[in-house]
């Protein structure tokens, strides 16, 4: 059984290039292993960055718009 969304996109993966397939593949191998395991447990080091983000976000440290942005079109070049 599939969902429509995901027919959807599967598709359309089909043209994709073969190393944005890959990354999709990849993508999906970490979600079923996450799945496989049941209940999800963080590791120390992103417990920290857990930590980290909510003292900045109480300290009221929040990235601007345009570094955002930034952080965005970096990945939409690939």
């Amino acid at each position: 059984m599939k969902t429509k969304q995901l027919a959807e996109i599967l598709e359309r993966v089909e043209r994709w290039p073969a190393h944005a397939q890959d990354e999709l593949a990849e993508i999906a191998r970490e979600i079923d292993e996450g799945l496989s395991k049941g209940e999800y447990e963080p590791t120390d080091e992103e417990l920290a960055g857990i930590d980290r983000g909510l003292r900045d976000a109480e300290q009221g440290h929040f990235a601007t718009e345009a570094q955002v942005e930034a952080v965005f079109a970096k990945f939409r070049r690939r």
